[in-house]
């Protein structure tokens, strides 16, 4: 997993190079890259950009992060043209890598190669990466920049080896960072953890509505088994008949459950297209969303059918295989 850890003081800047060395050979991670923003924030926009085919009256600020060049590796970019930033070619120092968005609103048909000018220096673009959500999912995802910088160590953002447990791979972290900053106290964050963070107002709905759906489904049930529980004992002489008259459990099993199944049935054709609208509605508003798919209500009337079916079937069974002379002695 990715971890974001917030340096206190500038130890672990100034011995970048060997912490990460001693981390990798100790195969506690397996990258390791200086950012000025966290994974999943933008701590600094900047405007002052010109470039080819702008208009002069527009005014825009980027999301525009200052990385090391470890940190397309480190959090998994991908790559839709271009390439990474690299130690091995020094003109990358004014270089900036961008997303899908900021290529598209750049309007550049073929971005990469293209100069962006900020500060008074031109910047090549070297790249383009996939779109990352970084800030509100329920936000389209901005044109964001990234370029080289030695001077934006806010976070230090770290992959650790898979191969290991995370438990010992923070402990071997945390030894090492506190060896050059004993000082500063080791804390840090799974990138998971603050991406979940942001969807936890949905995770409280999600587990109101399924307590609420179970709730509703029990008290439906005991409703079913009341009315079926009526029906059965008003239709006792019916029964009792058809049964001398050669009709087997199955049949009358059938019959009583017929009418249940039937209201089930229309009340599912009420209820479905009236679900999919009010879900295509909620789903409206996040512009990164799912689609509704039809197997979600072929399973949900199944399930209604089946509970029906299980719930009926205890009374209809109880009353198909009553002794029919005790409906019928009175007649």
């Amino acid at each position: 997993g990715l971890i974001n850890y917030f340096p206190k003081t500038l130890d672990i800047h100034k011995h970048f190079d060997a912490v990460t060395n001693e981390l990798k050979s100790a195969g506690a991670i397996l990258e390791m890259t200086e950012s000025g923003s966290p994974t999943t924030q933008v701590w600094n926009s900047n405007g002052g950009f010109t470039w080819k085919g702008k208009d002069p009256g527009m005014a825009i600020d980027f999301p525009n992060n200052g990385v090391t060049h470890e940190y397309g590796k480190t959090v998994g970019w991908i790559f839709k043209d271009g390439r990474d930033f690299s130690r091995a070619y020094a003109t990358d120092s004014l270089a900036f890598v961008i997303n899908e968005t900021a290529a598209k609103f750049l309007g550049f048909k073929n971005p990469v190669g293209e100069i962006l000018n900020w500060n008074k220096k031109p910047y090549t673009i070297i790249g383009v990466i996939k779109d990352m959500i970084i800030e509100s999912p329920y936000e389209p995802v901005r044109p964001s920049l990234f370029h080289i910088s030695k001077d934006d160590g806010n976070v230090i953002i770290m992959k650790l080896n898979p191969a290991k447990s995370a438990t010992a791979s923070l402990e071997k972290v945390k030894e090492v960072f506190t060896k050059y900053d004993p000082a500063a106290p080791f804390e840090y964050r799974f990138v998971d953890d603050d991406y979940a963070r942001k969807f936890e107002g949905e995770e409280r709905v999600g587990k109101l509505a399924s307590f609420f759906a179970i709730l509703a489904i029990f008290i439906s049930c005991l409703g079913i088994f009341g009315l079926a529980s009526f029906v059965a004992e008003q239709r006792t002489k019916e029964i009792g008949v058809r049964k001398v008259m050669g009709a087997s459990v199955m049949n009358l099993w059938g019959m009583l459950s017929k009418d249940f199944l039937v209201l089930v049935v229309i009340s599912l054709l009420i209820a479905m297209p009236l679900a999919f609208y009010l879900m295509s509605q909620w789903l409206s508003k996040y512009n990164y969303r799912t689609e509704i798919a039809w197997w979600i209500f072929a399973a949900s009337a199944a399930g209604a059918l089946l509970i029906t079916l299980f719930t009926v079937s205890y009374q209809s069974i109880k009353a198909a295989m009553a002794n029919p002379v005790n409906s019928l002695r009175s007649e």
